[in-house]
């Protein structure tokens, strides 16, 4: 199968586009022909060697999590799915090295869910991994209908899920962007405030008594302001930075795959509750520039390969 992969740590320079053979089955997975991978920066950090410490790698890594795309294959106990059946998944697995981006890729059933006819298999690769962490970071907030919630990096790819859930379920949502994407909040629902120097005034202008629950998709200078920002008894929630538990007493969240929470997901976005954002897509001998652009930061939406 032709496939992207890499056989040491570094920059998008490492991709390459090569041959491999094609991924066993597994007593519970199924193999899936890739039709579309969402690309995140969790997949940059992941090739630069920064997880390292806390995944094992086995090179050469085809990278990605993100997947939709058709069974064409399925192991020898998954009553969950069928041959010619559309899925999407958030296909991580134990051991970094057979990823999505490829022509085929061995899938865990724990992890994947039955793509709803009303995505596109492009819109089903840029839910899981950004909308796990979204719907995941939310119910360990604890968040309740009528709370006031700070949302930093709002209009990112799992910050504008973010914002979408928690007006869903009737929270009042202030969220961090900058100038250029205010209006893009406005449509989803939040109040916008600009980042950088000052946020914390800008938000308390907004809600004076502060936030019951701060969500954080950025880290760093998002977390420095977060103390002043809470009121009493309020909640942090971080999948960026671990000082939220460490030093504010609140949540750090690594994403978990679940196919029970994938199809909820899935269900939200085919009846419209959901309005998924696509950047850029690209063809699979791309996947570099795919890489490159996620890299800038500087991307609304989700950025996703087609094969």
């Amino acid at each position: 199968m032709k496939a992207i992969a890499y056989s040491e740590f570094g920059s998008a320079d490492v991709l390459h586009l090569t041959d491999l053979p094609d991924p066993h089955i597994g007593s519970d997975a199924v193999v899936v022909k890739v039709e579309a991978a969402g690309v995140n920066p969790v997949d940059y950090k992941v090739r630069e060697g920064h997880l390292a410490g806390l995944l094992d790698t086995v090179f050469p890594v085809v990278p990605g999590w993100d997947v939709a795309g058709t069974v064409v294959a399925v192991g020898l106990d998954t009553p969950e799915l069928q041959v010619g059946d559309a899925v999407m998944a958030y296909a991580r697995k134990d051991v970094v090295s057979g990823g999505t981006l490829a022509e085929l890729v061995q899938v865990p059933v724990r992890t994947a869910a039955r793509k709803p006819d009303a995505l596109s298999f492009v819109e089903a690769a840029a839910l899981p991994l950004a909308g796990l962490t979204a719907l995941q970071s939310i119910r360990r907030a604890g968040v309740a209908a009528g709370q006031h919630v700070l949302v930093h990096g709002a209009a990112g790819g799992v910050g504008s899920l973010a914002v979408q859930l928690l007006v869903h379920q009737g929270a009042h949502v202030v969220g961090t962007a900058s100038e250029g994407n205010h209006d893009y909040l406005r449509a989803l629902g939040a109040t916008p405030v600009a980042y950088g120097e000052g946020l914390a005034d800008r938000a308390l202008a907004v809600v004076p008594e502060g936030f019951d629950v701060v969500l954080d998709y950025v880290g760093g200078a998002a977390i420095d302001a977060t103390p002043a920002l809470l009121a009493e008894g309020g909640t942090v929630v971080s999948v960026a930075d671990p000082r939220a538990r460490t030093e504010l007493g609140g949540h750090y969240v690594w994403v978990r795959p679940d196919a029970a929470d994938l199809a909820e997901l899935g269900a939200l976005a085919a009846d419209g509750v959901l309005r998924l954002e696509i950047a850029e897509t690209f063809p699979l001998e791309r996947a570099a520039d795919a890489h490159r652009l996620v890299e800038t930061g500087h991307v609304r939406g989700k950025v996703v390969v087609t094969v």
